[in-house]
């Protein structure tokens, strides 16, 4: 069972033709991208930083990609994958990347199995009897702890109630919400079907905000399938810095980011006061 671990930036850009040839040739086993995502290995230069292996991974049909942020997120998907490649027997492969930041590894919700796999799963609800307003944040990678983080910012300072989602494949959500639109389009006298997206948000309110390591357009690819608002951060262009929490701060992926879009969004809602969403801009130091 082949495991080929690579500093991500290294990974599908650098071997893309190769890894284009895998699928080709049918290939199986795992590719692991270390150091993963845009700011995390900030201090090694330019090259370093991979805000984009996860589309090109996506370009691969039989290419199967996780952005997994703990330990048990890991452990689900490699146990699937090998069940998938080596016990059903079915030609694909798979990239995940992977942190070198050290963090608390929570115990796996019960019952959260088969969401992972999926590529989105509930790691935690705001209670339903608290006032306010509320809002869906996303997350993945190590970007997930700055949504952690802004939604206790958010409860605290402005009695924003929010749900937070683990998503360790938006590629994984298109790929099924696309299959299930094809059967809708091709049933059009039975019932229509609903994504795995489109399950998850179909009973909660509020804007939706999305944040990862990777450049917008990874987390964009679900917007279709989200009902309602949906806004997306993430580290487009190029950036340098002296610590991770600076740079998180030049893409704007951090958590007083993640709390100036909420505001925004619930103030484009009537919720929020944009004189709040100006305070709050002021409060974090955030150039305009």
């Amino acid at each position: 069972i082949p495991f080929f671990i690579f500093y991500s930036m290294f990974g599908f850009q650098r071997i893309g033709d190769l890894a284009w040839a895998a699928g080709d040739m049918r290939s199986r086993g795992f590719l692991l991208g270390g150091t993963a995502g845009r700011t995390t290995l900030n201090g090694e230069g330019l090259q370093h930083e991979d805000g984009h292996s996860h589309l090109v991974a996506s370009t691969i049909p039989n290419c199967v990609s996780y952005d997994p942020t703990f330990a048990y997120e890991l452990a689900v998907i490699i146990q699937d994958g090998l069940r998938r490649m080596y016990q059903e027997q079915e030609d694909i492969y798979y990239y995940i990347t992977v942190m070198n930041e050290n963090y608390q590894q929570p115990e796996m919700p019960k019952g959260v199995e088969q969401d992972i796999l999926k590529g989105m799963y509930l790691l935690s609800e705001s209670s339903k009897r608290s006032k306010g307003p509320r809002v869906q944040l996303l997350g993945s990678g190590t970007i997930l702890h700055e949504v952690i983080a802004a939604a206790d910012i958010l409860k605290k300072d402005y009695n924003v109630n929010a749900d937070i989602w683990s998503v360790p494949s938006f590629t994984e959500l298109r790929r099924e919400a696309l299959s299930v639109a094809r059967w809708n389009m091709l049933h059009p006298t039975k019932a229509a079907r609903l994504s795995h997206v489109e399950n998850c948000f179909k009973n909660r309110e509020g804007p939706v905000i999305a944040a990862t390591d990777y450049m917008k357009i990874y987390a964009d690819q679900i917007r279709e399938f989200v009902p309602g608002c949906f806004r997306v951060l993430g580290t487009d262009g190029f950036g340098r810095s002296d610590t991770r929490e600076n740079l998180r701060a030049f893409f704007e992926v951090d958590r007083y980011h993640v709390t100036i879009l909420v505001l925004k969004a619930l103030e484009e809602e009537g919720k929020m006061a944009a004189k709040q969403v100006a305070q709050a801009i002021k409060k974090f130091g955030v150039d305009p």
